[in-house]
């Protein structure tokens, strides 16, 4: 028997936030690795502009067909080209890296679980000056379930809710670029308290 929306009469949203280094796309993919078991449909979608792996990816190393769109849109014309073709309704959409999409990604969440769908985003909530991704702050607006996992400061051990941004060593500038793709060679997670930006 195919479930629908979860045997739930609407969609709804659940947002996996917090720093780089958390496990938010290992979360995320364990999530959507437990549909397999069922009768559950789903697609995963994440940003082109995320170069690091061209499928939506942890890193303990597991990884799943996920599809590159450039912008919130995407998933919409994504999705009503795929049913149209394969005469079936998709359960589930997940989106990877949620933060390097644009804004109408929350409006358009919030249309897709009004839809029925169940959509899972999962994202950085602030950028490395530790302020609000736009993107994510919109999506975070409308979702129903949030969960904020954090790392471990890597100067202290403490819980990390930050993410570090380093040039040759140093702390990245304020006027820096936001978007910067890169993994620990870049990035640190840190502490509020040891987090830090060059004026």
């Amino acid at each position: 028997m195919k479930l629908n929306a979860f045997n739930k009469p609407k969609g709804w949203i659940e947002v996996i936030c917090g720093p780089m280094f958390a496990g938010k796309s290992e979360e995320l993919l364990r999530r959507i690795n437990r549909f397999k078991y069922a009768d559950i449909s789903y697609i995963i979608f994440k940003p082109k502009i995320d170069t690091r792996n061209s499928n939506a990816s942890s890193r303990d190393g597991r990884t799943i067909k996920s599809v590159s769109i450039n912008s919130s849109t995407d998933i919409i014309n994504y999705l009503e080209k795929y049913e149209s073709t394969h005469k079936t309704k998709i359960d589930a959409i997940a989106i990877d890296e949620a933060q390097f999409l644009d804004e109408e990604l929350g409006s358009i969440c919030n249309k897709l679980a009004n839809l029925g769908y169940v959509v899972y985003v999962s994202g950085l909530d602030l950028d490395f000056r530790g302020i609000p991704f736009p993107t994510m702050a919109n999506v975070l607006a409308y979702a129903d379930h949030v969960t904020k996992l954090t790392a471990i400061c890597t100067v202290c051990g403490a819980e990390a809710n930050r993410t570090q941004r380093l040039i040759n060593d140093e702390p990245a500038k304020i006027s820096d670029p936001i978007i910067k793709i890169g993994d620990k060679e870049s990035y640190e997670a840190r502490c509020r308290q040891h987090h830090q930006i060059k004026k």
